[in-house]
């Protein structure tokens, strides 16, 4: 089998995860972060493309005859053309749960941020804000409880459900937004969980559905001083609207780690936003979450191999 690698660099933190594994199921081209032009050359030869984020369309699998399993590094696959993969007989596999337990504690760690500003205190001490005070509790930042706060949870599947567990955890009250609600009390319409939600934490992927969900008319259904996360993908976001509700004061404040194109460009509206936590896609990213993928997808590997795909998403 000969194996395609595309954006490796996007899986290592200097070169901390190896992947020598996959040498066992044949030879690997790995590039850190391939071009265009290097893809559709090299997927000439290739029975097999690995991938994180690099667009995978009709072209390149056209440019591949021998083409037969295109490998996830990721649960999110808009980056693949999975009609005309299903169309070529090409699986598709992505990495599901991989990064539950990562994005969870990710989540529950910008909510900690926001209520405690711990930073910014942080910040303060380091500045001489203490060495300076006349009193031996200076209360500069005013903080919060997250104790019998509402969580709005958008998305309900292992995330969502991890990040429920946490925040009951801590106080937390949970409503839940999903396409396929249950008979209990905490299954909500979206505009009732925007309209009681303290926080609200997006968890459902990018789909014609659910792109630009969060715009300006749910923004202005949102509760006054709402915190708002997003871990998801962020084209489910309209940034600008986005901004416009942290400038206004709608929103008590936001932190995002996805965005609609990443990396971040220079005229992105949320570059200058008030109130804002941005990490550059780094949720997924502990050593152990990677190790635990790199293994999720041998696994698929050899799944396909066995003549028994699964995690096909182009079924």
């Amino acid at each position: 089998m000969k194996i395609l690698v595309t954006d490796s660099l996007s899986l290592k933190s200097h070169n901390d995860l190896s992947l020598e594994a996959l040498g066992k199921f044949g030879e690997v081209s790995e590039y850190d972060d391939i071009t265009r032009e290097e893809l559709l050359r090299e997927v000439k030869d290739k029975d097999i493309i690995l991938t994180n984020k690099i667009i995978i369309d009709r072209e390149v699998m056209e440019n591949a005859p021998r083409l037969r399993y295109i490998g996830l590094f990721a649960t999110g696959y808009n980056n693949i053309d999975v009609a005309a993969a299903k169309e070529k007989g090409i699986v598709v596999a992505n990495a599901g749960s991989y990064s539950t337990n990562a994005v969870a504690q990710q989540v529950i760690g910008y909510i900690l941020a926001h209520y405690t500003k711990i930073s910014q205190y942080d910040e303060f001490v380091k500045a001489g804000g203490w060495l300076k005070s006349k009193c031996f509790a200076p209360l500069v930042f005013a903080t919060d409880e997250v104790y019998d706060k509402t969580l709005g949870i958008v998305g309900y599947g292992a995330i969502g459900q991890a990040v429920e567990k946490i925040a009951v955890a801590l106080g937390m009250r949970v409503l839940v937004y999903t396409r396929t609600p249950k008979s209990d009390a905490k299954f909500v319409g979206f505009d009732t969980l925007l309209a009681k939600s303290d926080v609200i934490t997006l968890h459902c992927p990018l789909t014609e559905q659910t792109k630009d969900l969060m715009n300006s008319e749910a923004f202005s259904k949102c509760k006054d001083g709402a915190f708002f996360i997003n871990t998801s993908r962020g084209g489910v976001v309209d940034e600008f609207a986005l901004f416009n509700a942290l400038k206004s004061g709608k929103l008590s404040g936001a932190a995002v780690d996805v965005l609609k194109s990443e990396p971040m460009s220079s005229d992105c509206s949320l570059l200058n936003a008030p109130n804002i936590i941005i990490t550059p896609h780094t949720a997924w990213a502990p050593l152990k979450t990677r190790q635990r993928l790199l293994e999720i997808v041998c696994d698929n590997i050899q799944a396909f191999l066995d003549g028994t795909p699964k995690n096909n998403v182009a079924k």
